[in-house]
This record gives C-alpha cells, sequence and structure tokens, in this order.
C-alpha cells in the first residue's frame, strides 16, 4: 500500500509540473509585439503624386537652385522654367541636383510633346540617371523615350534599364500626356579593394504600373559595351539627359525624393 500511494503521489506532481511547465512555455502574444523604435510620422500627399511630408522637392515649377550643369558642375542649370513645368534646353547638356543621394524613393512626370517626330530611339530621348557618376551619359539609367506605338530595341525602350532589363510590360501613354516614374533605388556598395559588394538595384512603376522588380543592375549603363562595376563610389546625384537628337525637348514637372 505505501509503495501504491507513493508511486500516486509522484504521478500526481510529475503531471502538475508537467502542466505548469507547458503553461510557462505555451506562446503568448505579447512574445512577438514590438513597440520601440517608434516609426516617425509622415504625413502623406493629398494624391499619390504629392509630395510627403519628408520629400526633399527638387522641381516644384518655380526654379532649378536644386539642379546644376553636369558639364560644368556648380554653373547653375540652364533649361527653360516656364509655367511650372522645367523642359530641355538644346545645346545646355545634362542637368543633375545639386545634392548627392545613397538609396532613395524617387517621383518624377514627364511628358513627350504631342508635335513629336522621328522614329525609334530618335523620338523624346532622354533618361533620368538614377546616380550620375560625372559628365556625359556615365550613370545607372532609366530610359525616357515615346514608346507609344514606336518600335525599338526592347531594352531601350521607355522604363527600361538601358540596355540591361526590358520593361514587364509597355505602360506608355500617347505623347502630350504627362507620364510617372515612382522609382525605389538602393545604392551599390563597395569593398575597400573597389570590387562590388553589393550590386545597385532598382524597382520601377510606371503610370502606376510595376515595369522592374527590384532588378539587380550589372553596373552602370552603358551604350556600346557590357556593363561592369569598374568604379567606386558613394553617394550621387540624380541626373536628367539632355539627347543630342533632333526631336523635340521632353518637359518634366513634380520632382522629389525620400531619402531611405
Amino acid at each position: 500500500m505505501f509503495y501504491k500511494k507513493h508511486t500516486l503521489l509522484l504521478a500526481a506532481l510529475f503531471a502538475g509540473n508537467f502542466f505548469i511547465a507547458n503553461a510557462q512555455n505555451k506562446p503568448k502574444h505579447e512574445d512577438t509585439e514590438v513597440y520601440e523604435p517608434v516609426p516617425n510620422v509622415v504625413t502623406p500627399g493629398k494624391t499619390n503624386s504629392d509630395a510627403p511630408s519628408d520629400a526633399i522637392i527638387l522641381f516644384d515649377g518655380k526654379n532649378l537652385d536644386q539642379w546644376t550643369s553636369t558639364e560644368q558642375r556648380g554653373t547653375p542649370a540652364d533649361w527653360i522654367v516656364a509655367d511650372g513645368i522645367l523642359t530641355v534646353k538644346k545645346g545646355t547638356g545634362n542637368i543633375e541636383t545639386v545634392k548627392s543621394f545613397g538609396s532613395y524613393q524617387l517621383h518624377i512626370e514627364w511628358r513627350i510633346p504631342s508635335n513629336i517626330t522621328g522614329t525609334d530611339q530618335a523620338r523624346g530621348n532622354s533618361g533620368v540617371f538614377l546616380a550620375s557618376l560625372g559628365k556625359g551619359d556615365a550613370g545607372y539609367e532609366l530610359q525616357i523615350l515615346d514608346s507609344y506605338k514606336n518600335k525599338t530595341y526592347v531594352n531601350g525602350q521607355a522604363g527600361s534599364i538601358y540596355k540591361q532589363f526590358i520593361p514587364l510590360v509597355n505602360a506608355n501613354k500617347p505623347p502630350g500626356e504627362w507620364q510617372t516614374y515612382d522609382i525605389i533605388w538602393t545604392a551599390p556598395t563597395f569593398n575597400e579593394n573597389g570590387t562590388v559588394k553589393t550590386p545597385a538595384r532598382a524597382t520601377v512603376f510606371f503610370n502606376g504600373i510595376l515595369v522592374q522588380n527590384n532588378v539587380s543592375l550589372l553596373g552602370p549603363t552603358q551604350f556600346v559595351g557590357q556593363p561592369s562595376y569598374s568604379v567606386k563610389h558613394g553617394p550621387a546625384p540624380i541626373k536628367l539627359q539632355a539627347h543630342g537628337d533632333k526631336s523635340e525637348p521632353i518637359s518634366y514637372r513634380n520632382i522629389w525624393v525620400r531619402q531611405l
């Protein structure tokens, strides 16, 4: 009888300890709730095109204070500002931001003239360089072009990462209508010896439609030859291209950036 009672007592104690331990180890909703750090409050714009409260305004229709000549950095940008719109001025070259940026979110609106002429690449050819690496077309280019019923090489149409990534779809509106790029740019990083550590990446929404889905760039874009990360660099300006073709100059408006 003593052994039976002793065994029952041990069994009860074991069962009690098991249930206590099990209850103590049971997951609680509080285990996965995080309260700090608290995200900063950012006030959205009234529309998706309007700049949020933490954005840096690069062009609001008034002036080019945030821009400089690419060819002669420090010289004021000499494009045309009229009626709240920025238009390429032929013969003045590319312009780029005074400030340099690492990773960012960029909003920019552009318009091909309704009276555009030409075909293929000679039809409103321009570009947004997501990081400018100096004079000319050095850097990482997101192509701008009239690709509405205009045949060209597909890795050079609007929405392409020039000669690297074809856009997922053709989201172009007809010439004369405003078009929008919303871009997430992740800047490349480099090892001490100059080799690339992490490549640049880009996500692009074209008129609200995803056309580049976090693609990893092979290096700065090239007109001729294969891209590669041959130049180590840090934050860089954002550049707008004044292409040398004979078609009518394109226009821009409502440009803002959020540093990430």
